[in-house]
């Protein structure tokens, strides 16, 4: 009987996810990309050194630093908005992601992750600054932002932002089901305990921490996640750039690979061929966002919780996110997996191809590597990665679920983000043991859902996007116009006082 349920939903999700996942769905993703990049004119390469210069350089500056006091006692720093929403977006899909993309689709499939992601750090942008520029402040000082919000107060389309949020707590039940497997899978790997039972104290144990967080809110997951995400982030780099010189040799032959794969002959030939074509560019295009999440309009939810009141300034944080996340991680990622794979010999056979497992292929190009070294080193990343990311996605649901549920009184709202969050965390514990292709393929499903709305919010917004960016540049100029810095009149007079009191 539970194959048979596992079957049908299997089956019915194969068949929207061709929809969705479709070509309509890749024009749209590299075309709104193609679209605010022209009408930006290249901003992520004319303004990437303002983008590094106005976000990470001083970040690093201020450690050690006494934290200046913003008014809003709800907001979190730029920092720990970025961590939060970094956190959501660096996860299982930057190593497991990325290997399973190039399992499924080929070495190829990489080179379109970078296509995607080029466009998508101004697609990210775009949404960062839409998202603090639609986003309302409540009277407690709250910040609440997201794609529905611009979807319902930008186009004026409420129930399109209705479903965008909809689709937004499906994808975030189905990112974090994602994370719990693969966290469950590797330890259970690492361990020698594949057994549901295992898995399930796993889940457990995942479920816990998860309730101590994010009870505290996004002030708590920004002050968790700009502990982990920096200390995850450099280990895995470190480890894979020793792993990378521990293969140079096979370097010359990963890139050949990976650019020859994208126009292969056999790719080009027949209909076979065309389909192993589309599954190279779908596969990377998918992966690509899944990892960075540039386009569905989730990282903004975190994003918009942020202390600045510029718009622009937190749209720069955005460039830099989908860089660090694709161009950095996802690169090594892909580096370490092939080149090891070449330097052994066995990339050219059918070891390495769609037929096997993409946490047992990365799994073993560390351990194989530096041995039982490599294998507690990814045993400890992988779960980070993922935690941080069920973290911040716990905060996106909850969000999206203030804003169907907004109209309810007497609590009510309060009540559907309780119960929210309870199944939340008892699907964490679920996801322990389900197949792990289901869940993936489903919560894909749900990203491509969640992207449709917001991508088309961003392509008709794109003119407003280019409005503001203009307003901060001039101002930063010493142009005299009024700032730019919420849609609403009455909270953008608030926001311009308090632009000059955290100014002082």
């Amino acid at each position: 009987m539970w194959n048979k349920i596992i079957e049908t939903i299997t089956n019915a999700n194969d068949w929207l996810n061709g929809i969705v996942w479709g070509w309509p769905m890749i024009i749209l993703i590299l075309g709104t990309g193609i679209i605010v990049t022209v009408r930006l004119k290249a901003m992520q390469i004319r303004k990437f050194g303002d983008s590094i210069n106005t976000t990470i350089v001083p970040t690093i500056k201020e450690i050690g630093k006494p934290k200046k006091k913003d008014s809003t006692a709800k907001s979190v720093s730029q920092f720990e908005a970025f961590s939060a929403a970094i956190s959501g977006t660096v996860g299982t899909g930057n190593i497991i992601g990325v290997t399973s993309a190039i399992l499924t689709g080929g070495p190829g499939a990489v080179v379109w992750m970078w296509i995607s992601a080029f466009f998508g750090m101004l697609t990210n942008y775009a949404e960062n600054v839409l998202g603090l520029y639609y986003r309302k402040r409540d009277k407690d000082g709250n910040f609440s932002g997201g794609s529905f919000y611009y979807i319902a107060n930008g186009i004026k389309q409420k129930w399109l932002g209705y479903l965008a949020a909809i689709f937004c707590m499906l994808a975030a039940i189905g990112m974090s089901g994602v994370q719990t497997n693969k966290i469950s899978g590797t330890m259970a790997s690492a361990f020698n305990q594949d057994n549901n039972t295992f898995k399930i104290i796993v889940g457990i144990v995942v479920a816990l921490m998860t309730c101590v967080v994010i009870i505290g809110g996004i002030k708590r997951i920004g002050k968790i996640a700009s502990m982990l995400v920096p200390f995850m982030s450099l280990l895995f780099i470190i480890m894979s750039i020793v792993i990378i010189i521990m293969n140079i040799s096979a370097i010359p032959a990963t890139f050949k690979v990976i650019f020859t794969s994208v126009f292969s002959t056999k790719a080009l030939t027949g209909g076979v061929g065309g389909y192993v074509f589309s599954q190279i560019i779908k596969k990377g295009m998918a992966r690509g966002v899944f990892s960075n999440e540039a386009g569905l309009g989730s990282s903004v939810i975190a994003h918009s919780a942020s202390e600045t009141r510029e718009p622009v300034k937190q749209g720069l944080w955005g460039i830099f996110e989908v860089f660090f996340d694709t161009f950095v991680i996802c690169t090594l990622t892909a580096l370490v997996v092939i080149s090891t794979n070449i330097h052994s010999g066995v990339f050219y056979t059918e070891a390495f191809g769609a037929s096997a497992n993409d946490s047992a292929v990365a799994l073993s190009v560390f351990s194989d590597n530096l041995g039982i070294a490599g294998k507690i080193i990814f045993s400890i990343i992988l779960p980070l990665f993922a935690f941080t990311t069920i973290l911040a996605w716990s905060y996106y649901g909850e969000k999206a679920t203030e804003f169907c549920f907004g109209w309810l009184k007497n609590g009510g709202k309060k009540a559907a983000v309780i119960v929210f969050k309870i199944i939340y965390v008892l699907l964490i514990v679920a996801s322990a043991v389900i197949h792990g292709d289901l869940i993936w393929a489903l919560d894909d499903t749900f990203n491509g859902l969640m992207a449709l709305p917001n991508l088309i919010a961003v392509v008709l917004l794109s003119g407003q996007i280019v409005k503001i960016t203009k307003n901060y540049y001039d101002r930063k100029k010493g142009i005299d116009v009024k700032p730019m810095l919420s849609a609403y009149p009455e909270q953008n007079r608030d926001f311009i006082k308090d632009l000059k009191n955290m100014e002082k």
